[in-house]
């Protein structure tokens, strides 16, 4: 790679990082919900795909099933996700979202909306779709 290549990416690795803390720190001072980006995905996912396996949630998640069940715990103490038995496999456990849990989604969708338009409001509907497909070349590799 020339060093101009590499100046330009890790410039850009720099304005991804920016851009990441930026999120963060607007999820943060919005978050009036008292849950992480993570806990809304697993909505998300339940909402969208209904009842899954945690091991299903970990793959999607690229986390650990520990990681799942610490997340999982503290939103089906809140109530917005519920551990039932499967219907197929009595020995497996699936989770299910919540009438609640739909509810608070969304509440979250509305903060996310919100800080997506303070965030990305100012580019033009080509801007958009153009990061759009980098962003997702990148994600595929």
């Amino acid at each position: 790679m020339n060093e101009k290549r590499r100046e330009s990416i890790t410039s850009l690795f720099e304005i991804v990082s920016s851009l990441e803390r930026k999120w963060a720190n607007e999820w943060n001072s919005q978050n009036s919900i008292g849950l992480s980006k993570s806990h809304i995905f697993i909505l998300d996912l339940l909402d969208a795909e209904g009842p899954l396996r945690p091991s299903t949630l970990a793959e999607k998640l690229h986390v650990t099933s520990g990681g799942v069940t610490v997340l999982t715990t503290k939103l089906i103490k809140a109530g917005y996700i519920i551990k039932t038995q499967n219907t197929t496999d009595r020995r497996a456990s699936q989770l299910e979202i919540t009438e609640t849990g739909h509810q608070l989604l969304e509440t979250a969708h509305n903060h996310i909306t919100a800080i997506v338009d303070r965030m990305f409001g100012m580019l033009t509907e080509e801007e958009i779709h153009s990061l759009r497909k980098i962003f997702a070349k990148c994600l595929l590799g």
